[in-house]
């Protein structure tokens, strides 16, 4: 296992909820991760943010540990849940609360966006 492989790993085992995104939550450098930070941020749940944008091995490693090309990427419980499109859908039809429920994290209970 690379080095590069790794730290993607131990970023992924180091929070419940890890997003590999494009800046911070505070200052997100591209609409998609700003989606998902909105996302959980209105769910209340607390997660760790990694910024692809200042660490190049990370920014390709996490995609090829995924086998998926592009960021942000949500990790649930060491799980890959995906990126933008299929986080927001999940928001949108309840399915990530009910994810969230299952993994025992604890979240807002709010209504659909």
């Amino acid at each position: 296992m690379s080095d590069t492989t790794t730290r993607v790993k131990e970023a992924i085992e180091s929070a419940d909820i890890v997003l590999f995104m494009k800046g911070t939550p505070q200052a997100p450098q591209c609409g998609f991760s700003m989606q998902v930070v909105q996302i959980l941020s209105q769910m209340g749940a607390s997660y760790k943010a990694i910024n692809v944008l200042a660490d190049g091995d990370i920014r390709e490693g996490v995609k090829a540990f995924s086998n998926w090309p592009t960021i942000p990427q949500l990790y649930v419980k060491g799980e890959f849940i995906g990126g933008c499109d299929i986080t927001r859908e999940m928001f949108q039809t309840g399915e990530l609360a009910a994810l969230l429920d299952k993994k025992s994290i604890p979240h807002n209970q709010i209504a659909k966006a």
